[in-house]
């Protein structure tokens, strides 16, 4: 039986919540007793899932390292989502598509600060390559304040590949690259929409590039000249989200 150990204290609960993963244990440090870590117990004696208290070495030890916030849980591998999942799901809203295609981002950290924002601009889903790109790892669910555990997430042999597939569903792809034709702020994110967002040195592989409906940039100043990926992802989504909030509103 395969598992893997996330740690901290939102990975955990928001895994609890999301219930997505089968939790074999969970291990709270001894004398870790506080407002933080009472829902944690809380839910998961709820959910009969057994919970030990732990020296913290015990805890670096399961987790190998020292970031650990006094929590881990021993549970089920991350639940991939297929593709067809993807593009078919969009819950009880009528709202067009909104996903998120993360190419070459290896940075762990930086893809959990991306799906972190992806899910509170209500994307629908993200999409990352199989190879050439960081895993939704323990790492990404901690990076993500637990986000992940909530995210659907698809790994995908070939993003081409995906993105003609999309095509064929009727999403549009749009690229974010600082050499794009327009603005993030000129162009329309309102229908069914793929945001691609490049890796930390050199943006979307020039085939994905190639592949995009429209690129799209990010107005900037100053002497630095690109944004960390994963704020450049925000920005986008975050437009992205304004336009398809106020066109739900404007159609009210």
């Amino acid at each position: 039986m395969k598992t893997e150990t996330i740690y901290g204290i939102h990975p955990v609960l928001e895994g609890l919540r999301a219930n997505r993963r089968t939790f074999h244990e969970i291990y709270i440090a001894e004398g870790k007793t506080n407002q933080r870590v009472d829902p944690i117990e809380s839910k998961a004696k709820s959910m009969g899932i057994p919970v030990t208290w732990v020296h913290r070495q015990k805890l670096q030890a399961m987790t190998g390292l020292d970031t650990h916030q006094g929590v881990a849980a021993v549970v089920s591998p991350y639940p991939i989502a297929d593709l067809s999942d993807l593009i078919g799901h969009q819950g009880d809203s009528s709202a067009p598509l909104f996903l998120l295609l993360v190419d070459n981002i290896q940075d762990p950290h930086n893809l959990g600060a991306l799906v972190r924002t992806a899910l509170c601009a209500e994307i629908s889903g993200v999409i990352i390559p199989q190879d050439r790109s960081a895993e939704p790892s323990p790492t990404v669910s901690k990076a993500s304040a637990g986000a992940l555990e909530h995210i659907r997430l698809a790994a995908v042999v070939n993003m081409v590949k995906t993105i003609s597939e999309l095509k064929k569903n009727h999403v549009w792809i749009a690229g974010l690259d600082k050499d794009g034709d327009r603005s993030i702020y000129e162009n329309d994110f309102t229908g069914n929409i793929a945001l691609v967002v490049g890796g930390e040195e050199n943006g979307i592989r020039p085939l994905v590039k190639k592949n995009c409906d429209f690129l799209s940039f990010i107005p900037q100043n100053g002497p630095v000249s690109s944004l960390n990926a994963s704020v450049a992802g925000a920005v986008a989504m975050y437009e992205a989200y304004r336009q398809r909030q106020s066109h739900v509103r404007h159609l009210a």
